[in-house]
């Protein structure tokens, strides 16, 4: 069954949106929220993908590809560059070879909740 997966990777992103909602706040652990932020996403996408009967690589641009697809088709939020800025952030924080993307850490939060919401409805129906 295709999307038999999908509660088990939503309640994966839900537990990264956990993350999220505590990295945000003053001050801002850019560390963790661009982690979990970017994990969150990740498999809130897998888990509206499965749930769809969707065939995904794992490569951050097929989630890439797919969140746009689920914007476009499903009216899902688009959070394709959301996905792309915190990929930014975390490789700039885990690395420090690159500059952090300009994000600002409570629109993070809103936009990673309202993605993962609006998949949790997507799974219902």
């Amino acid at each position: 069954m295709p999307g038999s997966a999908a509660p088990e990777r939503l309640e994966l992103a839900r537990r990264h949106l956990e993350r999220v909602r505590v990295a945000w706040d003053d001050p801002t652990d850019w560390g963790d929220l661009s982690l979990y932020g970017f994990y969150c996403l990740e498999a809130a996408v897998l888990a509206a993908a499965t749930h769809l009967g969707w065939a995904i690589e794992r490569t951050h641009r097929a989630k890439t590809d797919a969140a746009s697809e689920l914007y476009r088709n499903h009216g899902l939020p688009d959070v394709s560059r959301l996905l792309q800025q915190l990929n930014e952030a975390r490789k700039s924080e885990a690395y420090g070879d690159i500059e952090r993307p300009e994000l600002d850490p409570e629109d993070v939060v809103v936009q990673v909740e309202a993605f993962v919401e609006a998949v949790a409805t997507l799974l219902q129906h």
